[in-house]
């Protein structure tokens, strides 16, 4: 990588480097689940509400659901944005986070493990700096593995619900160059942006990639999937020690 690109890298950051990751477990007192992550300058708060009930395509099946909402707070951007959901209406770009949210977990869920309830997450983006559909998905699991741990202990549940840990990351090509965990201005001006998604068994959930200013071709994006896969690994030892904290 040029000495050019990698100044521009917040702090001097390596193209293998994930921005600074914390976790604030717990954040919220009255969910069953809650987590405040922070990436970079990206801190979204993912809460875990569990609901006694089931979607009507689900009732009477003896299996659960695990679904999603997201949305950024005003001023979570350098404009205040429009409050879409005070007039009822939710942007393309949000309705697709959502689903991708909810797709991601219940990658790692047993349904049936859950009995007729869903498990609710709210993912809201408190501050925005690139990657935010990425640090939701991360936190998320966070907050839905605790509140998991909340059916356990009140015996609502008599097994463990969640298979595996997932998390996701963006990488992309900026300069010609391969990047992991984009921030604001990296992924503006990316030749190329790719978010992907897997489980801590190794396996992809998603990843969705698109050639902004130029084409990519198989060895390019065999080397974003590695950086990509390189990073994830990284986020799975946070959310375990997140974890294994007091």
């Amino acid at each position: 990588m040029s000495s050019s690109l990698l100044a521009r890298r917040p702090a001097g950051r390596e193209a293998n480097s994930l921005r600074p990751v914390s976790v604030e477990r717990g954040f919220s007192p009255y969910a069953e689940g809650s987590a405040l992550i922070r990436m970079g300058g990206t801190h979204v708060l993912c809460t875990a509400s569990v609901l006694e009930k089931v979607p009507p395509f689900l009732k009477g099946q003896g299996r659960g659901w695990v679904t999603a909402e997201y949305g950024m707070l005003p001023r979570a951007t350098h404009t205040r944005g429009d409050r879409e959901a005070a007039r009822g209406k939710q942007s393309g770009r949000t309705q697709e986070i959502q689903r991708l949210i909810g797709r991601s977990l219940r990658a790692v869920f047993d349904l049936e493990a859950l009995g007729e309830r869903t498990l609710h997450l709210d993912c809201d983006v408190l501050q925005a700096d690139g990657g935010t559909r990425c640090a939701s998905i991360t936190g998320a699991w966070i907050a839905a593995a605790d509140a998991v741990d909340w059916l356990l202990r009140e015996g609502r549940i008599t097994r463990q619900a969640v298979t595996s840990q997932v998390a996701a990351v963006s990488v992309g090509r900026v300069a010609g160059a391969a990047l992991l965990d984009l921030d604001y201005p990296e992924d503006s001006g990316c030749d190329a942006d790719v978010n992907v998604v897997m489980t801590g068994a190794g396996h992809l959930v998603e990843v969705q990639g698109t050639a902004e200013r130029q084409a990519f071709d198989r060895r390019e994006f065999n080397e974003l999937l590695d950086l990509a896969e390189l990073g994830i690994g990284q986020l799975f030892d946070i959310q375990r020690q997140s974890r294994s904290a007091a």
